[in-house]
């Protein structure tokens, strides 16, 4: 029994199948070459995209959490005030100009704090308050019966402390702001901050009111 013969294939024929063969695998793995050039570029891209975007969300964080310790402590001066002025107005009742003044600055202050008014603005109704919070404190240089007033005696201990924590409030909150807004307008931190929605905060611009503290022992908190 013979073999069985096949039909002989053309060289035309094994030439047009290999043709096909070629043409289906090179763009193949043209197409992977280019695929895995495109992942090594556009992965660290945005690998860093998310690490910065993240970083100005702690930053941004950090900046409230500041402000929120300042804010403590504004509160705590508006407090005392309203003790303060009337102590003061039962032994200076020839003041009462300078103590409306601090009454006056003090519901600005305070008119401010229940509008979430931003830093900057806060600090301007601050510092008129602190200018007629100092002019009353002044006032016990020439009141004696002041300076011999307990009431008075443990007021001025109480904001002198709260003066100091304001300051130190303020130079935390400050120095978050700073390196906040320098990533905002630095670059390349800066093309994540406008595609973020990222906005420099305002600092807390206000002079601290310098206080005595009272040279008697026994006038801390109790």
């Amino acid at each position: 029994m013979s073999p069985t013969a096949y039909p002989a294939t053309s060289g035309a024929e094994s030439g047009v199948a290999g043709g096909w063969s070629g043409f289906g695998t090179l763009p193949g793995v043209k197409f992977a070459a280019l695929l895995c050039c495109l992942v090594f570029l556009v992965l660290p891209v945005l690998i860093w995209l998310l690490v910065s975007y993240n970083r100005f969300v702690r930053q941004r964080n950090g900046v409230h959490t500041a402000w929120r310790q300042v804010d403590v402590e504004l509160q705590r001066r508006h407090d005392l005030i309203p003790r303060l002025v009337e102590t003061v107005r039962a032994a200076a009742r020839h003041e009462q100009t300078t103590l409306q003044l601090l009454a006056e600055a003090r519901s600005g202050a305070v008119a401010a704090r229940a509008s979430h008014a931003d830093a900057y603005a806060q600090g301007q109704v601050e510092q008129r308050l602190a200018g007629a919070l100092g002019s009353v404190l002044g006032l016990a240089e020439g009141y004696p019966q002041l300076q011999a007033n307990r009431n008075f005696l443990q007021l001025q201990y109480e904001l002198a402390q709260t003066e100091d924590r304001i300051a130190a409030g303020r130079r935390f909150y400050n120095g978050n702001v700073r390196e906040y807004n320098t990533r905002i307008e630095a670059f390349p931190s800066a093309v994540v901050a406008k595609l973020g929605g990222f906005r420099p905060a305002h600092y807390f611009q206000v002079e601290q009111v310098h206080v005595r503290t009272p040279p008697v022992v026994g006038y801390g908190p109790r």
